[in-house]
């Protein structure tokens, strides 16, 4: 049995990002850029207005409070005459400076009398205006490869006038639950049944990072369903099976995978909960076989599995944050695994801290509802007192509403 930290060097060790696929912009969302994008043009492309005012010269202001305005310029629309000293031109936010001017001054901030412009206070010269490359220069890197593509990042590359970019693909995971003691929702579970939530589960917790889950249903415990069901999911680019890999009567995965050319890297991590996890490859592909309890199989996933999948999606850095946070109650110190509890971010007295959830069992689903965080106890660690400092697995933000009033 290997530590967690052997386990993690294991998969990180034989995966590969995807490769690469040209998508249109509107799809390149959340995805990781897999090229350096270079400006093809300056950004802004002229000396333009930031603001809705009069442009002119500065220095037809040193003699005289008073300009004359000679036009107008709309944004999108050049003005082509010339505008002596003296003179000013009212433009809106974004349209190109007229030929002679050097300065913007706010609508606002002037006086229009007797069809002259009076400016009580002159700005200094150059203000108001965005000039010609000053956010990006032809040539220059827009976006560097291995950036994550937000909403921002977006409008970046929509402003540098790319339609389409490289990026990673999203990951296609095939999930595949086992054992005769499942049923699908809407069936009840009769005496000895219990519903198929994993799989829903870990849909949706993919579905959560921007991969796409594809759930091949349940496999009955005989070996020609799960072979079947098994090779389905070798289309997919990651296959997670949940339940059924240790050697008891029935559990036939391990035994059907390696007939399909599995090669076995590491089975069983010391940790607590999830130590019967599997980890191997058919092919390239990789394939992960879950501890078939609720809360194993959601805190395996966590600890080795999106790791495995950020390195498919092209992710520079595959594992979590890590968060330092104070304990907001004691913990019992770790035993001869290493534990992995779930909590609750809060805030109290300004303090990020974390409320760990008194649910251990790996049975029981209710420890996961409202995590947002893994708090890792070593092996042979001692108590952990109330109060005290430690490092967190940042699983996600909590919401803004939460972070201020949550009761501690």
């Amino acid at each position: 049995m290997i530590s967690y930290d052997e386990a993690v060097d294991l998969v990180t060790s034989h995966l590969t990002s995807l490769p690469p696929v040209n998508v249109p912009l509107a799809e390149a969302g959340g995805k990781i850029l897999a090229e350096n994008i270079p400006a093809e043009f300056d950004l802004p492309p002229a000396d333009c207005s930031a603001m809705d005012g009069y442009a002119f010269a500065r220095s037809g202001l040193e003699s005289s409070q008073d300009l004359r305005e000679v036009g107008f310029v709309p944004a999108g629309s050049c003005f082509s005459g010339p505008v002596a000293t003296g003179e000013a031109v009212r433009i809106m936010t974004g349209a190109p400076l007229p030929p002679g001017c050097d300065t913007v001054v706010p609508m606002e901030e002037v006086v229009v009398k007797d069809g002259l412009i009076q400016v009580p206070t002159p700005p200094p010269r150059g203000s108001n205006v965005r000039y010609r490359g000053e956010e990006i220069k032809t040539g220059a890197t827009v976006l560097a490869a291995g950036s994550q593509l937000y909403s921002g990042s977006i409008g970046l590359l929509a402003a540098a006038g790319r339609d389409h970019v490289s990026v990673y693909p999203a990951p296609r995971v095939a999930i595949l639950s086992t054992g005769d003691e499942l049923v699908e929702l809407g069936e009840k579970p009769d005496s000895g049944k219990i519903v198929n939530s994993n799989a829903h589960m870990l849909a949706a917790r993919l579905r959560e990072e921007g991969f796409l889950p594809e759930l091949l249903g349940i496999a009955r415990d005989n070996r020609q369903d799960l072979e079947s069901r098994l090779r389905r999911g070798l289309a997919c680019d990651l296959l997670i099976t949940s339940g059924g890999i240790s050697v008891g009567d029935h559990d036939y995965v391990q035994e059907i995978l390696t007939q399909l050319g599995f090669e076995k890297i590491f089975w069983k991590v010391a940790i607590k909960p999830g130590k019967p996890i599997l980890f191997g490859r058919i092919g390239t592909l990789p394939v992960f076989g879950l501890p078939g309890n609720p809360a194993a199989s959601a805190a395996t996933y966590e600890l080795l599995v999106r790791p495995a999948l950020r390195i498919l999606a092209g992710y520079q850095d595959p594992l979590a944050p890590r968060l330092r946070v104070r304990l907001l109650e004691a913990v019992k110190g770790g035993g001869q695994r290493q534990q992995f509890i779930w909590g609750q971010l809060v805030i109290d007295n300004g303090e990020l801290c974390l409320l760990p959830s008194q649910i251990r069992s790996s049975g029981q689903n209710r420890s996961l509802h409202g995590a947002q965080a893994l708090l890792p106890v070593a092996i042979g660690s001692p108590d952990l007192a109330a109060g005290s400092h430690a490092e967190v697995i940042l699983l996600r933000l909590p919401p803004g509403p939460l972070l201020q009033s949550a009761p501690c």
